[in-house]
């Protein structure tokens, strides 16, 4: 863990515990820097981890932490591995097909999305760069630089 992180979450989860992992991710970033960007973010969260319940075992661990520069929320699962279709940033999702949101909405809900997956689990971290913070390149994020 780099020197600036701090976790703010560090829990299993299971099948019952969507919504309360929900709950818990939006009271800790709650009073944070997120801003009108809270809400997408644990969106993206929620649907994360709905898929690691849904599609690989039920189960996962989530581990939500801040840097100087970025809230990032990492979930890793036990499953299978995610199929080849749905390891690149997809497209969008035709208006009457099942499934196939969750990846989606993370790709634009958040800032970085990185994925490993293979036949012992997955990991998936969402990051959302925080507003006027600097980003690891030394650049100032696009919000800071736009305004």
């Amino acid at each position: 863990m780099p020197a600036d992180q701090s976790t703010l979450l560090d829990r299993p989860f299971g099948r019952d515990e969507i919504t309360v992992v929900r709950h818990e991710v939006s009271a800790r970033l709650d009073a944070g820097p997120l801003g009108e960007r809270l809400h997408g973010f644990v969106l993206a969260i929620n649907e994360v981890i709905t898929n690691a319940v849904l599609h690989a075992g039920g189960q996962g661990r989530i581990v939500l932490s801040v840097t100087g520069a970025a809230v990032c929320c990492t979930v890793t699962d036990s499953g299978p591995g995610i199929p080849e279709q749905y390891r690149r940033p997809p497209e969008v999702p035709e208006a009457f097909e099942v499934g196939g949101r969750g990846i989606w909405l993370a790709h634009q809900l958040c800032d970085e999305v990185t994925m490993a997956t293979g036949p012992i689990g997955t990991t998936i971290e969402l990051c959302v760069r925080l507003p006027g913070r600097e980003t690891t390149s030394g650049l100032l994020n696009e919000g800071a630089a736009a305004g």
